[in-house]
């Protein structure tokens, strides 16, 4: 098993899936309700903490599985290899610790942004 092949092509989807986020966090824009009682801002915001809310919570997970799957193959490995798997898995338990500050802090600053709504479920973007 070559990881640091396997890593490069990881590597090289990446540069698409932050693509893919950014444009599903515009796709919560479109489908803003322009004809429902609230102004089409907070729709478009409630679908942007709902889309953020699922997105970041599997990615969340994902990142910390694959941080823990590259540290262990990186062990059993040489010693320039297992130091490249500490670096990889140490920025991908980084890049899981941010997505959970996001995940925890999107639903405050929506409701910061809109003091007028008041929670209305029991979710984080229910209002």
């Amino acid at each position: 098993m070559d990881i640091i092949n396997l890593m490069k092509k990881i590597n090289a989807i990446g540069k698409y899936f932050i693509i893919v986020v950014v444009a599903l966090n515009l796709v919560s824009l479109s489908y803003a309700d322009a004809s429902s009682a609230s102004s089409p801002l907070s729709s478009a915001l409630k679908e942007l903490c709902l889309m953020s809310q699922i997105f970041l919570g599997a990615a969340a997970m994902i990142l910390i599985v694959l941080a823990g799957t590259t540290y262990a193959i990186g062990q059993v490995l040489g010693a320039e290899t297992r130091a490249r798997a500490a670096v990889w898995a140490t920025a991908m338990l980084t890049g899981a610790v941010i997505g959970a500050v996001i995940y925890i802090v999107t639903p405050v600053i929506v409701r910061a942004l809109l003091p007028s709504i008041t929670a209305s479920g029991t979710g984080p973007c229910d209002f």
